[in-house]
């Protein structure tokens, strides 16, 4: 909703604003202040400083409309004036440009004109704001991001890469932070915040370790994906690395003694990489999915604290490297026969 001023001596101008604009009221496209002069309208925005657009007069008691132009100025640079006066004339018209008034609308007012001149003025307003929002969004991504990132981000290459997609062969590890959810009911906001960002950060760096990346957090559980030459056994060094490191975690303070454990699932095979989102909303997530991701994040959920889980076909593939215990035969959502699945153990 627009905040609009209007800055006038004359008592009528309020019921005419009003009746003109009553539909824009009533839709609460717009919301209207008003002030009889410059040193009531300075004060009405102290208070209000979010208003958009000004209206203003130029002969009024106590302070003109150019004083105020001019103070508004030095106040807030994103706010916009247009000066309405039967002052016409062009030395009035040039001081109220000069001294930065968006536009100048004469008495006695054509309201449709008017209208026009309001439309105009909040699409500047508008505008600018978005301007504003992307420079800060731009320089937030500067912190973040390598400048040759940016640049290819920018790119004609970049545009086309956000359409494509792919099938890869690689292993996906869902790995959950067990029985934090109680902990995110009973302590404060920021205790829980900090505490796991502070398991997160030990579960990337061993994830980083075996030249895994990290594709989405999810909850209090995190979704890793690795590619390339020993995609499985890497992905298992990682995760046995996690559960190791996890359990070393001292308790967060006295008063937090929770014992954080952890339960993983692996699974290895081919997936489908690609953008998925929506254009529209432009949220786009380069993600995995398939039944390979579906499976691990299944048997993430058939492992209890400290386990490491996978599938009977991952087993054949590792079982010379690393030591494992069959598990049993499970039910996993979504699968029509039972599995058979194996820890890893550390």
């Amino acid at each position: 909703m627009a905040r609009i001023m209007v800055v006038d001596d004359e008592a009528d101008l309020e019921m005419l604003i009003k009746q003109r604009f009553r539909q824009k009221i009533r839709e609460r496209e717009y919301e209207f202040l008003f002030a009889e002069n410059g040193r009531i309208a300075l004060e009405k925005l102290s208070e209000n400083p979010n208003v958009d657009l000004i209206l203003s007069d130029i002969n009024m008691p106590e302070m003109d409309g150019l004083t105020l132009l001019s103070k508004i100025n030095e106040q807030n640079a994103l706010m916009r004036t247009v000066i309405i006066s039967a002052y016409g004339d062009m030395p009035n018209i040039r001081a109220a440009m000069n001294l930065g008034a968006f536009d100048f609308v004469t008495k006695p007012i054509d309201f449709g004109d008017l209208e026009v001149t309001v439309e105009k003025t909040l699409k500047d307003v508008n505008q600018m704001k978005e301007t504003l929002e992307a420079v800060r969004q731009n320089n937030i991504l500067k912190m973040y991001v390598d400048q040759n990132v940016l640049n290819f981000m920018s790119s004609k290459e970049f545009e086309q890469s956000l359409s494509s997609n792919e099938t890869i062969e690689g292993t996906v590890a869902f790995i959950d932070i067990c029985g934090f959810t109680s902990i995110s009911e009973n302590e404060k906001p920021d205790n829980v915040v900090k505490l796991l960002n502070s398991y997160f950060e030990i579960i990337v760096k061993q994830i980083i370790n075996q030249k895994g990346h990290i594709d989405k957090f999810i909850g209090d559980a995190v979704m890793a994906v690795f590619t390339g030459e020993y995609h499985l056994d890497r992905a298992v060094d990682a995760c046995l690395a996690v559960v190791s490191e996890i359990e070393k975690c001292p308790p967060f303070s006295e008063n937090i003694t929770f014992t954080p454990h952890v339960a993983i699932g692996i699974n290895s095979g081919e997936m489908v990489s690609g953008n998925i989102g929506s254009t529209s909303l432009r949220r786009l997530d380069y993600t995995v999915i398939g039944d390979t991701v579906n499976t691990a994040q299944r048997l993430q959920a058939a492992a209890k604290e400290g386990q490491v889980i996978i599938s009977e076909s991952s087993y054949e593939k590792i079982k010379e490297s690393f030591n494992c215990r069959k598990v049993g035969e499970v039910s996993l959502k979504n699968k029509s026969q039972r599995v058979v699945i194996y820890e890893v153990l550390n």
